[in-house]
């Protein structure tokens, strides 16, 4: 390796990693993301430590996921994470509001945790890792990392395994709170694993990914042989033209 190839090498692995951060950042919503996904259950478990009052402390985590929607609406934004954060608390509140019990407003939220972290093992144990599934259109690669790029399957296997693992730890702190623990409890130890093992999954994410080689972008693929096929017709057709011309002339 001469002098001259390691600046370009170190160029295309700082492009690499600001690629992936950009793709994990829009994947995972970023900061406003993670308040969006923390606020309405600290609203909860903050208003039902103080006066213990179900009704009150649902309706206000309900109400306040409605505004982070209206709010997301009305800057012209994605509204896909605070739109996920509005079902996963009216699902928690309908299942409060039948039970009686105010624990049962974290369950669906356990409950989804749960099956994550199982569909990121088991797609992986079958070969398709359930983050390539959800990061491969934001890298415009698509499932080309299959059968085309080894290395980025690879990488996608091990974060899966990540988020898996990470997500199973987390039900594991969880589950027992819930039969053994008090809502509050409950409520304060769920917030506190919010945003921690999160963070943990998207650094090991970004880890493995920068390492991994550079996604295919298929859709610059598929432009290129639009492009050639445009240009071979184009050239087709000025050459029957070219050739009806000398024709006539002769």
């Amino acid at each position: 390796m001469t002098s001259l190839d390691k600046p370009s090498e170190d160029t295309q692995q700082d492009n690499a990693r600001t690629v992936t951060e950009a793709a994990l950042f829009e994947a995972f919503g970023g900061v406003r993301g993670m308040v969006e996904t923390v606020l309405p259950g600290l609203l909860f478990v903050t208003i039902y430590t103080i006066n213990k009052d179900l009704h009150m402390s649902a309706i206000a985590a309900l109400a306040v996921s409605l505004v982070l929607v209206v709010v997301r609406l009305a800057m012209k934004d994605t509204v896909k994470h605070a739109f996920s954060g509005v079902f996963g608390v009216a699902f928690g509140v309908v299942f409060a509001m039948m039970t009686g019990n105010a624990k049962d407003f974290y369950l669906p939220g356990m409950l989804y945790t749960l099956g994550l972290a199982l569909a990121y093992i088991i797609t992986t144990l079958c070969g398709v890792p359930l983050l390539g599934l959800i990061l491969g259109p934001v890298f415009k690669e698509n499932l080309s990392w299959r059968t085309r790029n080894p290395g980025r399957k690879k990488a996608y296997a091990k974060a899966s395994w990540a988020w898996g693992l990470i997500l199973l730890g987390k039900c594991a702190i969880l589950f027992p709170l819930y039969w053994w623990a008090d809502t509050t409890q409950l409520g304060w130890v769920l917030v506190a694993l919010k945003i921690p093992p999160f963070l943990l999954a998207v650094w090991l994410t970004w880890v493995f990914l920068a390492k991994a080689p550079a996604p295919i972008d298929v859709f610059a693929e598929m432009e290129a042989e639009e492009r050639a096929a445009a240009e071979k017709d184009a050239a087709a057709k000025e050459g029957a033209e070219a050739g009806g011309r000398h024709r006539r002339e002769s």
